[in-house]
């Protein structure tokens, strides 16, 4: 996730909810079925974190069943996804969060890739402490109490300072800027993926132990662990144009799909239902809770969605 703004596994691991698999490289591997000449194919990017698994599960599922597509499916870093659409090797990425570097070489100057308008869903990255602390600690949620709660929140891997609980590295995210910046007595230490991290944070809520942590919303596991955010120095426009410097808040981001262009002009229905798919928070909640808590297969849950909200997806169809 620019998750600089938040929140990757080949086409065999696809939509698993854990990246145990590893992360797809693109730069030396493309889907079998991309740019399939006179094939009914599409090729979906799919993000780590389960809310973007929820949006590629809905959306195959439809492309198959109501389009007859074959679609196939591959996990892939933030950044290198980029790459890979622009070179044809994916056909969308489905929830982009920011990527203003990217957007300017490919969609502005390449004109490789196109916007494929709103995903319906609007995404914040923040710091987060547990409800049950804030409610204990009320000033800890402004930034310039953090220092005074350091020691609480230290942990074998923070080296004497306080934890700052990160997901995986593979995120651009401006922590250890913001750490440096704001000069806290913090570390930032990285789970290793979004499903470590919130393996970490349910284990501190089931033992009432305090932590600060960088997350992101919409996110399933609020609803489970209720988290306040830590007030950072207000988000103006372009307090983060300079990774090294940055000492604000993460914005608010109108979360994006993108298409490859080619894709975009020549991809018939499948482009124009991606193009239509726009879902609330709600809806992409519903689907990720029912991945990630009750244990359903991305296609699982996707069905089970598309069954009970026929007058929401019949709007996208071409």
């Amino acid at each position: 996730m620019r998750i600089r703004t938040m929140p990757a596994v080949a086409a065999g691991c696809a939509l698993l909810l854990l990246t145990g698999c590893g992360a797809a490289d693109m730069t030396k591997q493309a889907s079998p079925f991309a740019n399939a000449r006179g094939a009914k194919t599409v090729t979906l990017s799919v993000q780590s974190w389960v809310g973007a698994q929820a949006n590629v599960a809905v959306a195959q599922y439809l492309l198959e069943h109501e389009l007859g597509y074959r679609v196939d499916t591959v996990q892939v870093d933030e950044v290198p996804a980029w790459d890979a659409l622009s070179q044809g090797r994916v056909d969308a990425i489905l929830e982009d969060w920011g990527h203003p570097d990217q957007e300017q070489r490919y969609v502005e100057d390449k004109k490789t890739i196109v916007n494929g308008g709103d995903l319906g869903v609007t995404g914040h990255i923040g710091w987060f402490v547990p409800t049950y602390f804030a409610k204990q600690n009320p000033d800890v949620t402004d930034w310039k109490n953090l220092n005074k709660y350091a020691d609480r929140f230290r942990t074998p891997e923070s080296g004497g300072k306080g934890q700052l609980l990160d997901g995986s590295p593979s995120y651009v995210t401006n922590d250890k800027a913001l750490v440096k910046n704001l000069k806290l007595d913090y570390r930032v230490v990285f789970a290793g993926s979004e499903a470590a991290q919130i393996t970490q944070i349910q284990q501190f809520a089931k033992e009432k132990k305090p932590f600060l942590t960088y997350w992101y919303t919409p996110q399933w596991l609020s609803e489970q662990v209720p988290m306040t955010e830590v007030e950072l120095p207000p988000y103006e426009e372009g307090c983060d144009a300079d990774p090294e410097k940055v000492a604000c808040a993460y914005p608010h981001t109108p979360l994006q799909k993108y298409l490859n262009a080619d894709f975009a002009r020549s991809g018939g229905k499948a482009a124009e239902l991606l193009r239509n798919f726009e879902w609330t928070t709600e809806d992409q909640n519903e689907v990720s809770l029912m991945i990630a808590e009750q244990k359903l297969s991305p296609r699982e849950a996707a069905e089970k969605w598309v069954d009970s909200h026929r007058s929401v997806w019949e709007k996208w169809l071409p």
